[in-house]
């Protein structure tokens, strides 16, 4: 993971957090990150969402949270230490926790819209988004898979960006994502390899400060395939997209067998691990950490991160939601903010 750099504070606008869906936990974590934030060392950061409905998630699970209003990013780094700053975003209908209204899709959509510009223009270091109900959204019109594809069409992107969930002692892409298996196996080509792998290797330049990223690539069938006895995948499409990055100069081992590469004296030879299905990258990762990893968008002209869990409607507005996931998300977006900084002053 990205370290937390001290000199940030100094150097870097506050992170904005997105509302996600107000009848999930987003605002129930956003509180309590709040509440934590001395203990957390976390940077100063700002959400736009409705003051008066976080006012009263904050009075309904009790926490002593002042919620302030707030008409700039530029103010939000003054307040921080003594209330939430938080820029206005209306809502059209009453929120009742753990039931999604698709009438409240707008604001939420207008949430991202706005995070992103403010962190494109300037204003913010980075986003961080609180988790979003895509159903509802759905049913308000929204016309895209999830959060990633929507920010990589409000960031003008012709490429796919790739998807990373990382903790302290490991970080995944998985190169197919939210499909079936058997759609996965279908889907995977050795030119999204080679795109996954392209762009993670950049990102750990950039985003993480590593200067030689060395990645590992998961084989498909066990045992690499037992040299074709148990699949070809390993031989007509991982093995070229390995020797392809191989020949741009990047550090690549693969394909390896899934079972063994993810126990301690393997993590410690690689910096990300390209996975090729969705599970085979979430499962390890999820085990190792449950609690505090975080989703991470690779290849956005912005840093984007976010909890790596849902919106959890079962327990909406009841406090019991923690916070750790989204204190990670928040020092992990700081600290890629700082490096991209640093990058560009190199």
């Amino acid at each position: 993971m990205a370290p937390l750099p001290s000199p940030h504070a100094g150097r870097l606008p506050p992170l904005v957090v997105t509302m996600g869906e107000p009848a999930g936990i987003g605002g129930d974590i956003l509180l309590k990150a709040w509440a934590a934030r001395a203990a957390a060392g976390l940077p100063p950061f700002f959400v736009i969402d409705d003051p008066d409905r976080l006012a009263a998630l904050a009075a309904r699970i009790g926490l002593d949270v002042p919620v302030r209003r707030i008409a700039s990013a530029a103010e939000a780094a003054q307040l921080f230490d003594k209330a939430l700053p938080v820029l206005p975003q209306p809502l059209a209908a009453p929120v009742v926790p753990g039931r999604p209204d698709p009438a409240n899709g707008a604001a939420v959509i207008a949430s991202i819209d706005r995070a992103v510009a403010l962190v494109r223009g300037g204003e913010a270091a980075a986003v961080v988004t609180n988790p979003i109900q895509k159903s509802s959204l759905y049913a308000a019109g929204f016309r895209h898979p999830g959060h990633t594809e929507y920010l990589a069409h409000l960031a003008g992107l012709a490429d796919e960006p790739v998807m990373m969930l990382a903790s302290a002692d490991l970080r995944v892409v998985p190169v197919t994502i939210h499909v079936s298996l058997r759609a996965a196996t279908e889907q995977l080509t050795t030119a999204a390899i080679i795109h996954a792998g392209r762009v993670t290797a950049a990102a750990l330049v950039r985003d993480f400060g590593i200067a030689r990223p060395r990645l590992a690539v998961a084989a498909l069938n066990p045992h690499a395939g037992e040299g074709g006895a148990m699949g070809r995948e390993e031989i007509d499409v991982i093995a070229p997209a390995v020797a392809a990055l191989r020949a741009e100069g990047l550090a690549v081992d693969g394909p390896r067998p899934a079972d063994t590469l993810f126990h301690v004296r393997a993590r410690a030879g690689f910096d990300a691990a390209l996975c090729m299905y969705h599970d085979q990258a979430l499962i390890p990762l999820k085990t190792i950490d449950f609690d505090t990893g975080v989703n991470i968008t690779l290849g956005l002209p912005f840093v984007r991160t976010s909890p790596d869990h849902g919106t959890a409607l079962d327990i909406a507005g009841t406090g019991k939601a923690g916070e750790t996931s989204l204190v990670a998300a928040m020092k992990a977006a700081a600290g890629m903010a700082y490096n991209r900084l640093q990058s560009r002053d190199d």
